[in-house]
């Protein structure tokens, strides 16, 4: 079972829970959501399984509903994925993958990220996000950054475009800790950082940003990041493609010796 049907899972049962109780105790689910400072809406999506239960909703519909602890047991056993669900199956790849391979053209990439700078991105998110799933994913942004220091340790190869390196997402002071962080973490043995230059005149990588994966036993498989969320290829042509644009892109791109000069005038600027 894949951890996003796991998470689903869980949803679904504690959301039966929070229905069977509220239900025996005859209150609605607008009575409910006055008391935890729900909408009706959203205390049915809970019920549903389709949305986790945030905010003192546990804690509060425990003891409202007089449930005995019940819903505390099943709140603190709850799983929740805080990835997009789109994104979950691939979370789960990377955390295994022996070489990761990635191109970002807007940000940062996120394996990169500090939290003053993923905050920024999540706040620039339209429609808004709630603040608890600003921090949540905030949070999840940052856990999964273990990646880069797990045994073994996987080879990790970063193209960044030059002007992600210019944005101020969350004001300058961010982005000045941003840039020390990815010098920092460019330092280790097994990452590679390289950045796509303003004034290269061909481009390998206008399609947008990618993703390469490699397992242990070099099966590949790439993921492309759209506007409404991801999608694998692990088919060829396209698959082999992928590679090849990737290969392309990172001949194109600075060494990681003159990116990390550059990476250090840019900071030193801020």
């Amino acid at each position: 079972m894949h951890s996003g049907d796991q998470s689903s899972s869980n949803l679904e049962m504690f959301g039966s829970l929070l229905r069977f109780f509220r239900e025996r105790a005859g209150i609605t689910q607008e009575g409910l959501g006055a008391q935890v400072g729900y909408s009706k809406s959203q205390v049915a999506m809970v019920e549903r399984g389709e949305r986790p239960p945030k905010g003192q909703l546990v804690e509060i519909a425990d003891e409202a509903l007089g449930t005995q602890g019940a819903l505390l047991a099943a709140g603190k056993k709850l799983k929740t994925n805080h990835f997009p669900s789109w994104f979950e199956d691939y979370a789960e790849l990377e955390a295994k993958a022996a070489v990761i391979s990635m191109y970002a053209n807007h940000v940062v990439s996120g394996m990169l990220q500090v939290e003053a700078y993923a905050r920024a991105i999540f706040n620039c998110h339209c429609p808004p996000l709630e603040d608890d799933e600003v921090e949540a994913r905030v949070t999840a942004r940052l856990e999964r950054q273990s990646v880069l220091q797990r045994k073994p340790v996987p080879l990790v190869n970063f193209v960044l475009e030059e002007h992600t390196l210019t944005r101020p997402l969350g004001g300058p002071a961010a982005l000045k800790e941003q840039l020390s962080h990815v010098l920092e973490v460019g330092q280790r043995r097994n990452v590679q950082i390289q950045v796509m230059p303003h004034d290269r005149e061909v481009h390998a990588g206008l399609n947008g940003p990618m993703i390469l994966l490699e397992t242990a036993e070099r099966n590949r498989l790439a993921y492309v990041e759209g506007p409404g969320g991801g999608y694998f290829v692990d088919q060829q042509p396209n698959l082999g493609d992928l590679f090849a644009q990737y290969g392309i892109l990172r001949a194109q791109a600075l060494s990681p010796e003159e990116s990390t000069k550059l990476i250090e005038r840019v900071a030193d600027a801020l």
